[in-house]
């Protein structure tokens, strides 16, 4: 038992210096960030289920947000439940890395909780703000019929003074 623990404790040690070296040479260049990012996926075994059905859920989030880029109400209440996600990561993480043995064969989540902010909150992000990304898009397409329609009433109240 003692030399699983270890042998878990030494892998998430591996992966918390992985992303830890990963962020700081993202601040010196990209090429040792992409080998650093490289290790990191090499480190975690993606073809867990409970890892599949995260990255399945995320991109049917994702689909759901293009989706809904018409309605804006919904829109910004998948951007509410993303950010909601966000905010209760680290409860999540303290949940699974109790009960982590039930679902997976590592145990992946560490107390700075950067495997759950790569896996979990990073997607509900990158969600948000392709949900920001349309909105504004459609915010400048409405100013833009707006104008239009102004500068045709204006036109048409010129042409009556006119006549």
């Amino acid at each position: 038992m003692e030399e699983v623990q270890a042998a878990v404790t030494a892998h998430l040690d591996q992966v918390s210096g992985l992303v830890q070296a990963l962020s700081s040479e993202l601040r010196s260049g990209i090429g040792p960030a992409a080998d650093s990012l490289l290790g990191f996926v090499r480190a975690v075994d993606w073809t867990e289920p409970w890892l599949m059905s995260l990255m399945a859920f995320h991109a049917s989030l994702l689909l759901t947000a293009v989706g809904l880029r018409r309605h804006a109400n919904l829109q910004f209440f998948l951007l509410f439940l993303a950010y909601s996600g966000v905010y209760l990561a680290q409860k999540i993480n303290i949940y699974l890395a109790e009960h982590w043995k039930s679902f997976a064969s590592r145990n992946y989540f560490d107390r700075a909780g950067v495997f759950i902010s790569v896996v979990w909150s990073g997607p509900l992000i990158f969600i948000s703000i392709v949900t920001v990304v349309s909105s504004l898009v459609t915010l400048c397409q409405l100013m833009i019929k707006w104008k239009r329609a102004e500068i045709r009433h204006r036109v048409r109240l010129a042409r009556d003074k006119q006549e």
